[in-house]
């Protein structure tokens, strides 16, 4: 029987003295590597710690901030005007004090020309011009234009009344600085404090409290 012709067999690869020496200069190169990183971290983190070091040193010492010591900031945003409202309330106010109230046939023919409400007693009024009733505030009209000064009585008067405020002097100046020396203020004063039902009686005030230039005003107490 006839065998077919067997395969050669494949030469084995042997290492020589070379390769050893390659693969030995390989092999201290790699470690020489890792040493020389290893070193490298080493000396980076030993200037961090003392990087560190001269930090606190020149710092100090410290200490946490406390929760409580943080401030809170509003979120809400502010109001908006009431542009509107504000120009009603004007025209309401504007309309309620005329110039043109006839306001003579409701005051006293007593020299001072005094107001007292229904219902309010002479004595109420004697009292107030004797001084009985003390001023608690007082509102200056004298130099303003009529529309300011309209405005800011009005504005005195709901103070006052708002603050429990019984007795209030209104001074509206004798007219001595005005181009005719008439006392411009003088009978819109009195026509507006007859208007406002907060007031319930008014009297020229004193000399010493200003005279014809000013006048002394009692008002309703607060209602409940």
């Amino acid at each position: 029987m006839t065998h077919g012709a067997s395969k050669p067999d494949r030469p084995t690869k042997r290492f020589g003295l070379n390769d050893l020496a390659g693969l030995r200069d390989t092999l201290k190169a790699d470690t020489e590597r890792r040493e020389a990183e290893r070193l490298a971290a080493e000396q980076a983190a030993e200037r961090a710690r003392a990087e560190a070091d001269v930090f606190r040193s020149s710092v100090g010492q410290v200490s946490q901030l406390r929760e409580r010591n943080h401030a809170t900031l509003p979120s809400s945003r502010p109001a908006p005007i009431p542009v509107q409202t504000q120009r009603n309330d004007k025209a309401v106010l504007e309309a309620s004090l005329s110039d043109e109230y006839d306001v003579d046939m409701l005051l006293e023919t007593d020299e001072s020309l005094s107001f007292r409400r229904p219902g309010i007693g002479m004595d109420v009024v004697r009292k107030l011009r004797r001084g009985e009733w003390v001023p608690q505030d007082k509102v200056d009209l004298h130099g303003l234009r009529t529309e300011e000064a309209r405005e800011a009585l009005s504005e005195f008067l709901r103070r006052s009344v708002r603050n429990g405020v019984r007795c209030v002097r209104v001074i509206h100046g004798k007219g001595i600085g005005s181009p005719d020396k008439l006392p411009v203020l003088k009978g819109k004063v009195r026509s507006w404090l007859v208007q406002k039902e907060e007031v319930i009686a008014f009297v020229q005030a004193r000399e010493a409290l200003g005279g014809a230039g000013a006048l002394m005003v009692l008002l309703r107490q607060p209602r409940a």
